[in-house]
């Protein structure tokens, strides 16, 4: 059976192999000559020969004790997870060259270590989001539900409990629609089918879920879009995320307000503005806009879950492009989105 060799037996087999050629040159020596300053001359390189060579042991045992004691204390500090791991990396020896490998290993569990702690911290807010946003609906079903049965109402308050509870349950149903969409995004489980087609052709797409509502707001939507422009993109999600904009767009538009979606073509990508004339936005609000569930204090009365330009967003950005937004209090907003108008190498399929 085949065993693995201890550092302690080779340092005794080395200078067991020093000692042995050692008296070998001595018996040699001692063999073929007589003459005793020979001999002493001889024992004395033996003697000087064998110093230096157990010199020589003792120093690299010494060395590689103190190699394999430093590696292991920065090891174990890489463990640990201690910040400021020091290694050595200014000598230009097997040493330095093995920890600055360390360190670049160090610097790569480092940043999993942060993504995971993000992402977790990320699960967390979502889930307590989710609560949030599932909490007002049940509670409202069930004291619904709770009058209907105690109590007997006349036919008429009967029925607008029913209308009340289908509005609960539509708005749940719409929250785990969102939701489903935002997680299969995120976890990449959704592909985007990239590749030419009309933009003009998508717009009308996400047009053809919000005309009915912004008819009866008395809206008026204008397009201006060439049929000819061609860009690549996944036709489906993409006119899901200009209708998510567009459905904002209409909500908080008022009665007989105006939306503009007009489309041109730049040297490197196409630019789709959807305008309306509704309440605006503050600026300190553009970047919080896109959050999750995030929804300004002052809109609470309107239909939604703060979900929709979330989502936009991500589906914008998984195809290599971007949504820019300007608005002024009381006149309006502007949502820019580009996209690119030639295939990426980086786009998520």
């Amino acid at each position: 059976m085949k065993k693995n060799l201890s550092t302690n037996k080779i340092y005794i087999g080395i200078g067991a192999a020093f000692c042995a050629l050692t008296a070998f040159f001595l018996a040699v020596m001692f063999l073929y000559t007589d003459d005793w300053i020979v001999h002493a001359i001889a024992i004395a390189f033996s003697m000087i020969y064998l110093f230096l060579g157990i010199t020589l042991i003792i120093l690299l045992r010494k060395k590689l004790l103190l190699f394999s004691e430093s590696l292991s204390l920065c090891i174990d500090d890489m463990i640990n997870g201690k910040n400021g791991v020091d290694f050595d990396l200014e000598s230009e020896t097997l040493t330095g060259k093995l920890n600055f490998k360390l360190k670049r290993l160090y610097e790569i569990m480092q940043r999993n270590n942060n993504q995971i702690k993000t992402e977790k911290q990320e699960i967390q807010e979502m889930i307590s989001d989710i609560s949030h946003q599932v909490k007002t609906p049940i509670a409202n079903l069930k004291m619904y539900n709770s009058t209907l049965i105690e109590h007997q109402l006349p036919l008429k308050k009967e029925a607008e409990f029913h209308s009340l509870m289908e509005t609960q349950i539509n708005k749940l149903d719409f929250l785990m629609q969102s939701m489903i969409k935002m997680s299969r995004l995120e976890t990449g489980i959704i592909s985007l089918s990239v590749k030419p087609a009309p933009i003009y052709d998508t717009i009308a797409l996400a047009l053809e879920s919000i005309v009915l509502p912004a008819e009866k707001k008395g809206i008026k939507i204008m397009v201006d879009c060439a049929p000819d422009f061609i860009v690549p993109h996944d036709k489906k999600w993409t006119a899901e995320a200009l209708f998510n904009i567009l459905d904002n767009a209409v909500k908080y538009t008022p009665r007989g307000g105006k939306i503009f979606v007009t489309a041109a073509m730049w040297e490197m990508a196409i630019k789709i503005d959807i305008t309306d004339t509704g309440k605006g936005i503050p600026e300190k609000h553009y970047a919080q806009i896109f959050k999750r569930f995030y929804r300004e204090s002052d809109v609470h009365d309107v239909d939604g879950i703060g979900i929709g330009l979330y989502l936009s967003r991500e589906i914008i950005s998984m195809q290599g492009g971007y949504i820019q937004v300007k608005s002024e209090i009381r006149k309006g907003s502007t949502f820019s989105v580009f996209l690119p108008n030639k295939i990426l190498s980086d786009v998520k399929e």
